[in-house]
C-alpha cells in the first residue's frame, strides 16, 4: 500500500531530525564546522517539513489536527525545534541541537502510536478555541523542553567544575609554593575561601586549568558558553515560555466556561497546569536573586519541565478527566 503524503512528510521529517542529531551532536563533542553546515539545514528541513505536514493534514481531512495527542505531539515537537533555532540563530547555541533534534525525533515518534487517522473531534472540541488555546500550551512546553536542555547542560558543566575543587586548590598550592608560580596566592586564597562564588559567576577556573593540563572532558567543556550565558539563556527562553502558558491558561479557562459551564474546575489537567505556571512563576521571581542564580534556578527549570511532562502525558494519559487521551 502506497504511502499518503502526509505519512510521507512525516518520515522526511523524521529523517532529518535523526540526521540533524548526529550532527550536531557530532558538532557538540568536537566542534567540526562541518557538522554543523549539515546539522543546521535539516534542522530547518524537519521543522518545516512538520508544519507542512500540519497543513496537509488539515486540507485532506478539513479537520483541525490538533484535535489528538498525535497532532499535538507533532505540534509540540515542531515548535520545540523552531524554537531553538530561533535562539540558536540569536545567541549561536547550535551546540544544544542534538539534544533538542533527538528530543523532538522522539516525541513525534511516539505521537505516531496515538495516530487515530482522520476521526472527527468529541463535541467539547469543536470549538475556534481550540485553534488559539492548545498551539498557546503547546508551544510554551516546547519553550520549556529547549530550556531544559539548556539547565541540563549548565548542571553538567557546573558539577564538573566543582569536582574540580579540590584538584586546583591543590594545584594552586603548589604553584604558590614555588617562587616561579603563576598563579598569586591572593587567587589561590579567593577560591579556598568562596568557592561557591567561582563556580556561579561562570568563569570556570577550574576547568579551564585542566582543560591545559589535558583532561578530556574539561576540554570539551571548556569549548562551551560560560556559566553565566547559559543561565541566562535558561531565563530568556523561560521569559518566552511562561507568557504564552499563562495566556495558555486563561483561554482555556473561557473555553472551559463555553465548554462545561464553568472557568475552572480543577480537573486533574487544570490543576497540573497551575501547579507548572507556579514553578516557571517561581523561576522568573527567584532568578532576580542573586543566592537562588544559577544552579539552583537551572534544578527549578528542571523541576518545571518534569511538571510540564507530567501535564502534558501523565495527567492525560494515566489519569481520568475533563482531558483525557484514555480510550
Amino acid at each position: 500500500m502506497p504511502l499518503s503524503l502526509d505519512q510521507v512528510l512525516i518520515l522526511v521529517a523524521i529523517t532529518a531530525y535523526i540526521i540533524s542529531t548526529l550532527a550536531l551532536l557530532t558538532y557538540l563533542l568536537s566542534r567540526e564546522p562541518l557538522a554543523k553546515r549539515v546539522g543546521v539545514p535539516f534542522a530547518f528541513v524537519g521543522c518545516i517539513t512538520q508544519f507542512v505536514e500540519l497543513v496537509v493534514r488539515y486540507q485532506t481531512s478539513h479537520i483541525w489536527p490538533l484535535t489528538n495527542l498525535y497532532g499535538s505531539l507533532s505540534l509540540f515537537s515542531a515548535m520545540s525545534v523552531a524554537i531553538f533555532i530561533v535562539f540558536a540563530l540569536r545567541y549561536d547555541l547550535w551546540f544544544l541541537g542534538g539534544f533538542v533534534e533527538a528530543l523532538a525525533a522522539g516525541f513525534l515518534a511516539y505521537g505516531l502510536t496515538w495516530n487515530e487517522g482522520y476521526l472527527p473531534p468529541v463535541p467539547a472540541l469543536q470549538s475556534y478555541w481550540i485553534k488559539i488555546h492548545v498551539p498557546l500550551v503547546v508551544s510554551s512546553y516546547a519553550a520549556f523542553m529547549v530550556a531544559a536542555v539548556c539547565s541540563a547542560i549548565y548542571l553538567i558543566k557546573y558539577y564538573f567544575e566543582r569536582s574540580l575543587v579540590g584538584g586546583a586548590r591543590r594545584a594552586l598550592r603548589a604553584a604558590a609554593a614555588t617562587p616561579s608560580g603563576s598563579v598569586g596566592i591572593a587567587t589561590m586564597q579567593r577560591i579556598e575561601s568562596d568557592e561557591a562564588t567561582i563556580v556561579t559567576i561562570g568563569e570556570s577556573p577550574n576547568i579551564e586549568a585542566a582543560a591545559a593540563a589535558g583532561n578530556v572532558t574539561a576540554q570539551w567543556l571548556a569549548t562551551l558558553p560560560s556559566l553565566a550565558k547559559l543561565d541566562i539563556m535558561t531565563y530568556r527562553i523561560i521569559a518566552v515560555g511562561l507568557p504564552l502558558l499563562t495566556v495558555g491558561i486563561i483561554t482555556g479557562a473561557w473555553w472551559a466556561k463555553e465548554a462545561w459551564g464553568a472557568y475552572w474546575q480543577w480537573d486533574p489537567k487544570e490543576t497540573a497546569a497551575l501547579s507548572s505556571w507556579i514553578l516557571y512563576a517561581a523561576y522568573m521571581h527567584l532568578h532576580t536573586r542573586n543566592a537562588w542564580r544559577g544552579v539552583r534556578c537551572a534544578w527549578v527549570s528542571m523541576i518545571g519541565f518534569a511538571s510540564i511532562m507530567f501535564c502534558y502525558l501523565g495527567v492525560n494519559i494515566w489519569i481520568s478527566g475533563l482531558h483525557s487521551y484514555k480510550m
